[in-house]
């Protein structure tokens, strides 16, 4: 198992933060640019209607942030990952995909941010990635600083030397099994306008 590459772990210029904003909107994302955590967590909470079904994509941004726990358990939502978590997965596998491919919102990070425009998200089981690709009335994205790259790829590279070992250590204490690249969605543009939001942080926060 490689290390995590230090540079990958640097908060990107302001420069570059309106480099990738700029590009991104010019795809049709919406970009807000904010402080830090504390600030995306109230945002979240702004953009998200009460009642709303919402799935979180597992993100060490989301926990660290608070905005997990503010949607899983705070009873303001439909939370589908809880749902999803109490559902039998030896009977109800189909159904619990189904449920997690199409929330009302969907709420997470990326590995990637390039400053020509694309998303890039790695996962193991694939479990977000239907929602984010557009299964999703709207996906929300907080992303810190860190993960802005210049192009895609350095943003490869970067989830193979940075986020995969970091994700891999998290995975043997939580699971006892490292991760794994399994599944790799890379959004270039969204269809239709408004419907995928990107939350950048001037903060580092996540892998």
């Amino acid at each position: 198992m490689s290390t995590p590459t230090t540079s990958f772990a640097d908060p990107a210029s302001t420069q570059s933060l309106e480099r990738a904003a700029a590009a991104l909107r010019e795809h049709n994302f919406t970009v807000e640019i904010l402080d830090d955590a504390a600030a995306a967590r109230a945002r979240v909470q702004e953009l998200i209607p009460e009642g709303a079904s919402v799935f979180t994509g597992a993100s060490e941004t989301l926990r660290l942030s608070g905005i997990e726990e503010d949607i899983n358990a705070s009873g303001r939502y439909d939370a589908i990952r809880a749902r999803g978590q109490a559902m039998d997965r030896a009977t109800q596998l189909t159904e619990i995909w189904r449920l997690l491919a199409s929330p009302d919102v969907i709420v997470g990070s990326v590995h990637a941010v390039t400053e020509t425009g694309s998303l890039v998200i790695a996962s193991a089981s694939g479990s977000q990635l239907p929602g984010y690709a557009g299964g999703s009335l709207h996906a929300i994205w907080v992303v810190g600083a860190q993960k802005v790259v210049p192009d895609l790829s350095t943003a490869l590279r970067r989830v193979e030397d940075h986020c995969l070992p970091l994700e891999s250590d998290r995975a043997m204490k939580a699971y006892g099994q490292p991760s794994a690249i399994n599944r790799l969605l890379i959004l270039n543009a969204e269809l239709e306008p408004g419907r995928g939001t990107v939350l950048l942080l001037r903060e580092a926060i996540g892998f």
